[in-house]
């Protein structure tokens, strides 16, 4: 992770943003303005690089202590990540969205696509095809993600999920599904038929793109 000296200076998250937008900013450069700067010894891009990797590993749960226990961050920052958390909480909610196609899930989840590590995903959809959650179940070393169908359902079994879309990011860039996709694919869907909620689709994606199991008709063959 560069220090934000050795950006170029239109390259550094607030002039990023100011020049590009919001939207065209990384979670850590979003992160970086968020805590403003470091601390001693800790460039902010590499305390904001050390938030985001506790907060994937928690699914976005954590406390203000848990928070604190991250190197270079104090009570201080500590409390803005914690405020901002609830805030993002509050205000912008994935429930409600309408799923007409699986593929529109991707704008809950495409903050996802930067990661050096695979990071699988399930949204919880109800019997009216809204979404009721979208939450990370693993996070895996980069091409090897270790999913089980009780970590995955586990969640929309509670939540009384109708339907489940899941997806991965896939950090080495390729979008074609592995050997390993496709038996996870072919395992989860199969759980779900147990429990009585439906597997719509399976989607892989990166910064590039997307690769759907239901749009290449690939569920159907499993």
């Amino acid at each position: 992770m560069k220090k934000i000296s050795d950006i170029p200076k239109p390259d550094r998250p607030r002039e990023k943003l100011v020049q590009k937008g919001a939207e065209a900013l990384s979670d850590i450069e979003l992160l970086a303005i968020l805590l403003g700067s470091g601390t001693k010894g800790h460039d902010v891009m590499t305390v904001a690089e050390r938030i985001l990797k506790v907060l994937d590993a928690h699914n976005e749960k954590l406390n203000l202590n848990e928070l604190k226990k991250i190197e270079g961050v104090g009570p201080a920052k500590a409390t803005l990540i914690a405020a901002a958390l609830e805030f993002v909480r509050r205000r912008i909610r994935p429930e409600g969205l309408k799923i007409s196609f699986p593929a529109d899930v991707l704008p809950l989840i495409a903050n996802y696509a930067d990661r050096k590590q695979e990071h699988f995903i399930c949204v919880s959809i109800n019997g009216a095809n809204e979404v009721i959650a979208a939450r990370v179940v693993t996070v895996g070393l980069v091409n090897k993600s270790q999913v089980h169908p009780r970590e995955v359902f586990a969640d929309p079994i509670t939540d009384r999920a109708a339907a489940v879309i899941i997806a991965h990011n896939h950090p080495s860039g390729s979008l074609s599904p592995s050997k390993e996709d496709v038996e996870v694919t072919k395992q989860l869907r199969a759980a779900g038929e147990t429990l009585g909620i439906k597997l719509l689709d399976h989607i892989i994606f990166n910064h590039k793109g997307y690769y759907s199991f239901l749009e290449r008709g690939e569920l159907v063959t499993l």
